[in-house]
């Protein structure tokens, strides 16, 4: 995924309201731009970091600036939880993520479950169009806990919801995929953040358990391009 024009640097003075962040720009003029984040962004949001902005030129928007990623002195962390659908769409495509290569089909916010959409649903397996399809859920990782990259970084309900439809697909005979989007370049493992919030832990190892397969990506992250990488280990 490139950016062009390539995001513009800046310095975070603080993140507030959730969806809010002061930044000095180079210039030194002091803007308000929008944090597309609504979790706690614990570790990601610290006064005097570098950040990367994406501006836009869309006379409706209210904030013409958003929060793409800060610098926390060793690495650039994603903190657009958007970004990780937009990163592993592309993935998709390209045919990066070698346990879902060979899919045909690849269909974005497809409605499934209660009331739910699905981030990927892929059909069509190369010379099998009758194979079972992918329900693909993806959830962005900003949060380290020392040497652990780790989700979520608050407690969420919703994201229980969506283990809960997975085992159902799985149950139906589809198959089921969590996909973690690790943003940022530190952590040497993926780890459910039981200590934030145990139930979801707790509903992602049952769902493991249940068929549900568990993939961790990392995403390599600069002020031009973002892009999947490579796999990272995990343990539930």
């Amino acid at each position: 995924m490139k950016f062009s024009p390539p995001l513009i640097g800046g310095e975070l003075i603080r993140r507030y309201k959730r969806f809010l962040a002061d930044v000095r720009l180079p210039d030194g003029q002091e803007i308000t731009a929008h944090c597309p984040n609504p979790g706690a962004m614990t570790g990601c949001a610290e006064p005097g970091w570098s950040v990367g902005l994406s501006h836009s030129a869309d006379p409706k928007r209210k904030l013409p600036y958003t929060l793409e990623m800060v610098h926390n002195g060793q690495t650039w962390i994603g903190v657009n939880t958007h970004r990780a659908n937009q990163i592993v769409a592309e993935a998709l495509a390209q045919g990066q993520i070698s346990e879902l290569a060979d899919y045909q089909r690849i269909q974005a916010e497809v409605r499934y479950g209660e009331k739910s959409r699905i981030d990927f649903l892929l059909s069509e397996l190369q010379g099998n169009t009758r194979a079972q399809p992918a329900y693909v859920e993806v959830k962005s990782v900003t949060l380290r806990l020392g040497n652990r990259c780790a989700f979520p970084d608050s407690v969420t309900t919703r994201g229980r919801k969506h283990l809960e439809e997975l085992t159902a697909m799985k149950a139906a005979g589809a198959r089921a995929v969590m996909l973690f989007v690790v943003q940022r370049g530190d952590g040497e493992i993926f780890c459910p953040a039981a200590e934030i919030d145990p139930a979801y832990a707790q509903a992602l190892k049952q769902a493991s358990e249940q068929g549900v397969e568990v993939l961790v990506y990392r995403a390599n992250l600069d002020l031009e391009y973002w892009q999947l990488a490579e796999s990272m280990p995990w343990k539930l």
